[in-house]
């Protein structure tokens, strides 16, 4: 088994004042962080489409979508990347929101940049409670949520993702169309079977030295 993928931290932040927010992104990137900047809620919440972060760093009164709400959202969906809220707010009823979203710690503006990177620090040394499990060539990780193939992380859009794992956790075993619709869309939303086939065909792109079978009127199977 190999040890804990080494892959760069990668942190969302949203936060609204412009000259604050650069001031952070260069603290962070000075540390060797990846960083991803918006300045309101639907901006955040659209990059967690698009790609998978170690740490939310959220301000509160941001336009669109608040923080708060921004978080509640992400929680719903299961996602349980550690979050930490810059606040100004020093009002209880705030602080009680943020953590009843799901909020793991919080920081009031201004604060100490020590103190800020001490606590990202020790979030993300207590989020990582697992170890990477490696099956064949495919190694992941669920907290950090990555996959890797062959050591190389692999791309992966949240979806892409679901599916991957489902099928290497799985591996060499019919995965029922039922159970991937299932898993891949939850919460409300519609899956198909033409959608299904375009996640599949994804995958193929993705990977194309690995095979994956359609076993008519029962699903899929990843061949190791």
């Amino acid at each position: 088994m190999h040890g804990l993928l080494r892959v760069s931290i990668k942190i969302l932040l949203l936060e609204d004042e412009i000259l604050f927010a650069e001031t952070l992104v260069d603290l962070l990137e000075d540390e060797g962080y990846k960083i991803f900047h918006t300045p309101n809620g639907q901006g955040a919440l659209d990059a967690t489409y698009e790609q998978k972060f170690d740490l939310y760093l959220l301000d509160i009164n941001v336009p669109l979508i608040s923080g708060l709400d921004v978080l509640k959202e992400l929680r719903e969906a299961q996602d349980i990347t550690p979050a930490i809220f810059l606040t100004s707010h020093k009002d209880k009823e705030s602080l009680e929101k943020g953590f009843l979203n799901g909020g793991d710690d919080y920081i009031t503006k201004p604060f100490d940049n020590i103190e800020l990177l001490l606590r990202i620090k020790a979030l993300l040394k207590r989020s990582k409670k697992l170890e990477t499990t490696c099956v064949g060539d495919f190694c992941y990780d669920t907290i950090k949520r990555v996959i890797a193939y062959k050591k190389q992380q692999l791309e992966l859009t949240p979806k892409e993702y679901n599916l991957l794992l489902l099928f290497v956790q799985n591996i060499n075993q019919p995965v029922s169309k039922e159970l991937i619709l299932s898993e891949l869309w939850q919460g409300g939303e519609s899956g198909s079977d033409g959608a299904l086939r375009v996640y599949i065909n994804r995958l193929k792109q993705i990977l194309p030295d690995v095979e994956f079978v359609n076993i008519r009127g029962v699903g899929y199977r990843l061949v190791a």
